[in-house]
């Protein structure tokens, strides 16, 4: 049987058992690209690491990670999707065991690599064979319960993480993968079924080294950029001119080359070509948007981690419940007009988010959270569908690692444009307020300060210093979701060039 085939666990109970197993690498591998943040602070102290050091735990998963997300489709083509599954299944539960184990920095980030490596095919080869074992017109169903592990997985993080290192340990981050990875691995070597391989199949070297640098350096500098002031420093500038040669260079040898690396026939297919695109921006708003909520409650608001993380709890309940709408409704309504409503919701609540104040209550949070969970899901499923409805069978291994990479560069680049304009907009926004302290001022003669923020005293002055800090990050935290609800605004006429597929 090719690849390409529907598999024949996609009758009764061996889809269903093979759904679940899938779901849970899928949840497994999206609750590690957000859980282990909130444990940061903690592995410092236990690993005596500078803030600097312990970050490259971080950044050691996310760029291992991406580099080996693109040949996933060869990989499983290759030599088995079956084989290379139970193999990134167990190596990522080997590697989760030996990083809550590790001893020092040096292993630790050794460790990390590992799991980023074994993490990076669970998405799509999970994707691959839920379009595989169920049939076309069930496609939107598959794709909304494989989206519930993808977009729910990265919001519950940091509140799952925060809970495992608040009542027990940080290690307990990495060690939670065990019973999970168990029960994955036994599941998918008693029910996944085994499609054939192509032996004769050769790797394109030089377009995956290509591609593996680009992709690589490039998560690098989006990941040391704010700590290393951006372009004023060297690594960052050698990073980006690295960056930039190897994607040209790829781009060279793909369309020159006999068998590339990457077919690029496969953008040919317009759904699939807007799917990526637009799976690009819903990454950039999702995981920049998480970037910005968990410290605005934290450090403006002065909320706890753990209720933080219980305020965010309801954006991830309104995306499970707009998948399952939406796995209804696919097929029945065209599937534009659901994107086009996600969107819309996306831009309307995090335009709500831009017009916060620091006296907002929780229940708006919980509100506009909830909200903005929904337009999510409108947009996550419909896309997965999207991308794929057209795109030849053939295609698929190639298309799904293709889409878990747009995934996460644009989640990647989200989170540094947001951090990044935080904190210039924070500090040009505490320079225009300092403008108007002062004696002489006009705000200041009309309604004098409160004697808390005397300008009279040392007391004073820094108190009313810290307030002005306040305001203005706050200031910046409002800019930034108000550039995000003009990216939702933008991504509703990429929507339109997509085909609608036939109703079912």
């Amino acid at each position: 049987m090719s690849i390409a085939e529907p598999s024949r666990a996609s009758a009764g109970g061996g889809r269903v058992a093979v759904t679940g197993c899938v779901m849970l690498a899928t949840i497994m591998q999206a609750l590690d690209t957000t859980i282990a943040n909130v444990a940061v602070p903690y592995m410092q102290a236990s690993l005596n690491a500078s803030l600097d050091q312990v970050n490259w735990v971080l950044t050691s998963y996310i760029v291992a990670a991406a580099i080996m997300t693109p040949p996933t489709g060869w990989l499983a083509r290759r030599f088995g999707r079956k084989e290379l599954f139970i193999v990134a299944v167990a190596g990522f539960t080997v590697a989760s065991i030996l990083c809550g184990a590790a001893q020092s920095l040096e292993q630790m980030v050794a460790f990390r690599l590992l799991q980023g490596m074994f993490g990076a095919p669970l998405v799509p080869l999970s994707q691959a064979v839920l379009l595989d074992i169920y049939p076309r017109e069930r496609h939107g169903e598959a794709m909304a319960i494989w989206g519930i592990g993808v977009m729910v997985g990265p919001i519950l993080g940091p509140t799952l993480g925060g809970w495992l290192t608040e009542h027990y340990h940080w290690r307990w981050v990495f060690y939670i993968n065990l019973p999970i990875g168990i029960l994955t691995l036994a599941g998918l070597v008693a029910f996944l079924d085994r499609p054939g391989r192509d032996r004769r199949l050769r790797m394109d070297w030089m377009g995956f080294g290509l591609l593996s640098l680009a992709v690589g350096t490039f998560q690098l500098m989006l990941d040391r950029g704010e700590h290393l002031d951006w372009f004023t420093s060297t690594e960052i500038v050698i990073e980006a001119i690295v960056a930039g040669l190897a994607i040209y260079l790829f781009l060279v040898h793909v369309l020159t080359a006999e068998r590339p690396f990457i077919d690029l026939a496969i953008f040919r297919d317009r759904n699939f070509a807007a799917g990526v695109t637009l799976i690009c921006i819903t990454a950039f708003i999702l995981f920049g948007s998480l970037a910005l909520l968990t410290p605005f409650m934290q450090s403006l608001l002065g909320y706890p981690v753990m209720s933080a993380g219980m305020i965010l709890a309801p954006r991830g309940m309104g995306t499970m419940l707009a998948m399952f709408l939406v796995g209804r409704l696919i097929g029945r309504v065209d599937i534009r007009l659901l994107m086009g409503l996600g969107y819309t919701l996306l831009a309307l609540t995090l335009h709500d988010m831009a017009g916060f104040t620091l006296e907002v209550g929780f229940e708006r949070f919980l509100l506009s959270g909830f909200i903005q969970g929904m337009g999510f899901g409108f947009c996550f499923v419909p896309i997965s569908t999207l991308s794929f409805t057209t795109l030849a069978p053939e295609h698929r291994p190639q298309g799904t690692s293709l889409f878990s990479l747009m995934r996460n560069v644009g989640g990647s680049v989200g989170i540094s444009v947001v951090i990044f304009l935080l904190s210039r907009g924070g500090q040009a926004a505490r320079s225009e307020l300092v403008q108007h302290l002062h004696p002489l001022a006009g705000a200041i003669r009309a309604r004098p300060l409160p004697e808390a923020w005397s300008l009279d005293t040392v007391e004073g002055l820094a108190a009313l210093q810290a307030e002005v800090a306040r305001q203005a990050t706050a200031i910046a935290y409002f800019s930034d979701f108000q550039l995000l609800a003009m990216i939702a605004a933008c991504a509703i006429p990429v929507v339109c060039l997509a085909r609608p597929p036939r109703r079912r």
